[in-house]
């Protein structure tokens, strides 16, 4: 059964009320407080189910990279986190170690030097930031 949330307007408190979608509009609700008639209903957060060529394509496009800086580590970290998030995807845990590390200010040389299997396939080719 679908939940609504309201607000009373005599009293101020929230409540969520149970209602079918045939009784939702059709039947009066009142405030399981105080009793008034006068609720005002609240709209939750809204969320859009997006394809994943809509997320890499927004991704594709450096105009919608805000304020990135490629020469800033923090600023990197900012840009990976978002594209890990986008990807939808489990990233792996060296993902989260590199991120931390940028988000930290430390540089990413500094960074590829120590963990020299970014690669991914062990031959300790470059991991590009």
């Amino acid at each position: 059964m679908p939940r609504y949330d309201y607000r009373c307007q005599s009293c101020k408190k929230r409540s969520v009320i149970f209602q079918t979608y045939a009784e939702y509009g059709q039947k009066k609700v009142t405030c399981p407080h105080c009793g008034s008639p006068e609720l005002q209903r609240l709209i939750g957060r809204v969320r859009f189910a997006r394809s994943e060529e809509s997320r890499l394509d927004e991704l594709s496009d450096p105009s919608d990279w805000g304020d990135f800086d490629e020469n800033d580590p923090r600023s990197m970290a900012r840009m990976m986190r978002k594209m890990g998030s986008e990807l939808g995807e489990d990233m792996p845990g060296e993902f989260d170690e590199v991120v931390d590390r940028l988000e930290a200010g430390e540089d990413p040389d500094a960074i590829e030097e120590s963990m020299p299997d970014l690669g991914g396939d062990g031959g300790g080719d470059d991991f590009d930031f």
